[in-house]
């Protein structure tokens, strides 16, 4: 039994994708990413912290729309469409990995990462899921615990009222 017990305890903390925090307030923080404007806003502290040019789903492939939660993070992901391993150059995937259950997923198949293209923010042309600067999204990487919420729209309503709707920023803050 012991032995089973270091083993996974060794499993855990090996694996390249874990439990990496949980959020610790409801809404906080909250992400919105709007595919229209290819946009992502970053709520911290009950107020619109930052806002990321991204790249989205193209025609075909667009980016599901709707409430998730994030449930994996990653360092260096593995891209296995293509068998290229973490840290290496060619990875699309770039530098990090923020998984969110879309569409019944694992956490694995949509998600916000990196790129080694960063000409494409800004543009609809991913298989769905959401690009950052590799160095935007290392910025941002530690400051989303696992649970947190991503609310993905079409619409042109203003980040601040979709943060208020869903008490991310509560009326006493704005």
């Amino acid at each position: 039994m012991r032995l089973s017990l270091l083993a996974m305890l060794f499993f855990l903390l090996a694996s390249p994708i874990w439990p990496i925090g949980e959020n610790p307030i409801v809404g906080d923080p909250f992400l919105i990413v709007n595919v229209k404007k290819n946009e992502l806003a970053y709520i911290h502290d009950g107020k619109v912290e930052e806002v990321y040019k991204v790249a989205t789903g193209k025609t075909g492939d667009e980016t599901p729309l709707g409430t998730f939660t994030i449930i994996v993070k990653a360092k260096d992901p593995y891209y296995r469409k293509k068998d290229i391993p973490g840290g290496d150059k060619t990875n699309p995937l770039g530098s990090r990995w923020i998984g969110f259950d879309a569409n019944d997923t694992d956490g694995r198949t949509f998600g916000i990462h990196g790129t080694n293209r960063p000409d494409s923010i800004g543009y609809s042309i991913t298989a769905g899921c959401i690009r950052l600067p590799n160095q935007i999204v290392e910025e941002i990487f530690d400051g989303i615990p696992l649970g947190t919420k991503i609310y993905i729209t079409d619409q042109d309503e203003p980040y601040i009222e979709i943060a208020k709707e869903f008490g991310a920023i509560k009326e006493s803050t704005w």
